[in-house]
C-alpha cells in the first residue's frame, strides 16, 4: 500500500503589488499554520519518503516549516507544479518509481483541490464520511488530504486511491483551545 499527500501551501501574503505570483511569502498565519501541520503530521506518522514541491516561494515557505523530518525524504522542487492543473500532477506522479512508498506533493488550488476529488472514492463514501464531505466543499490553504494507494503510481487515477483523511490547521487549532 502507498501513502499519497497532498498538501496545499499554507496562507501567502497579498500586500506587496510589486511581488510576482511566484515571489508572494508567507503570511504570520501561514507560518503558524505549516507549523501546525508539522506536528500534526509527526502525531500521525505521516512521513514522506519523497516529497515534490512547486518552486513558488510560498511553497517553499511551506516545506521549511515542515522540516526537519525524522527521516530525510528525497525533495524535488518542480517547475511543473506551479499552477499545475490536475492532470499536470497527476503526470508527475505517475512517473514515480514503485519504491516511493510516501510521497507528499505540496502545490496550488485549483489543480491540488481538484486532484484530491479525482481521486477520491466517492461512491459510498459522501455518506460515510465527513472529511470527503468537507474537502469537497473546499481546499484551505495548508489542508491536506491523505490517500491511501493500491497498485503501482503508474495506474494512479485509473484505479486503487482512498481518502483517508482531510486535515485543515484552523479546524485542528479551534480543536485545541
Amino acid at each position: 500500500m502507498r501513502q499519497l499527500l497532498l498538501l496545499r501551501h499554507a496562507k501567502a501574503s497579498r500586500d506587496d503589488p510589486d511581488l510576482s505570483d511566484h515571489e508572494r511569502p508567507l503570511t504570520k498565519r501561514g507560518v503558524k499554520d505549516a507549523a501546525t501541520m508539522r506536528r500534526l503530521m509527526r502525531e500521525l506518522g505521516l512521513q514522506p519518503d519523497v516529497v515534490l514541491v512547486s518552486p513558488a516561494k510560498r511553497a517553499q515557505q511551506t516545506l521549511a516549516g515542515l522540516e526537519p523530518f525524522d527521516d530525510t525524504p528525497i525533495v524535488e522542487t518542480l517547475e511543473g507544479l506551479y499552477m499545475a492543473g490536475p492532470g499536470q500532477i497527476l503526470q508527475i506522479l505517475q512517473t514515480l518509481p514503485d519504491t516511493a512508498r510516501s510521497v507528499l506533493v505540496i502545490g496550488h488550488n485549483p489543480g491540488l483541490h481538484e486532484l484530491a476529488l479525482l481521486l477520491a472514492d466517492k461512491t459510498e463514501a459522501w455518506r460515510r464520511m465527513p472529511e470527503l464531505a468537507r474537502m469537497a466543499e473546499k481546499f484551505p490553504t495548508a489542508a491536506l488530504a491523505e490517500f491511501q494507494v493500491s497498485g503501482s503510481w503508474q495506474d494512479l487515477g485509473v484505479r486503487g486511491t482512498r481518502l483517508v483523511g482531510f486535515l485543515i490547521p484552523r479546524e485542528i487549532t479551534k480543536a485545541a483551545d
